[in-house]
């Protein structure tokens, strides 16, 4: 099934993308982020960011956007996990 999205809301879904990758970043960066205290809550939080983005990437209405970010965020954040 085709998703019709108006262009303001697939730009919502893309912003919500890129706040995923940098709660991603923040971590591997050693920021704080929220309420990740110990690596595993950090692991936690990194793991459903990825599973995010990964699933918005499979989403048939996007066009133009670039997604080397978030391919970039899913990989580091695999490597983090483990």
């Amino acid at each position: 099934m085709t998703d019709t999205l108006t262009t303001e809301r697939i730009a919502s879904y893309y912003t919500g993308m890129g706040h995923s990758i940098d709660v991603i970043d923040d971590i591997l960066a050693g920021n704080q982020v929220g309420r990740a205290e110990t690596d595993e809550e950090k692991k936690g939080f990194v793991d459903r960011n990825v599973r995010h983005l990964e699933k918005m990437l499979t989403k048939d209405y996007w066009t133009s956007e670039d997604m080397t970010a978030v391919n970039a965020a899913i990989t580091a954040g695999k490597e983090y996990i483990g």
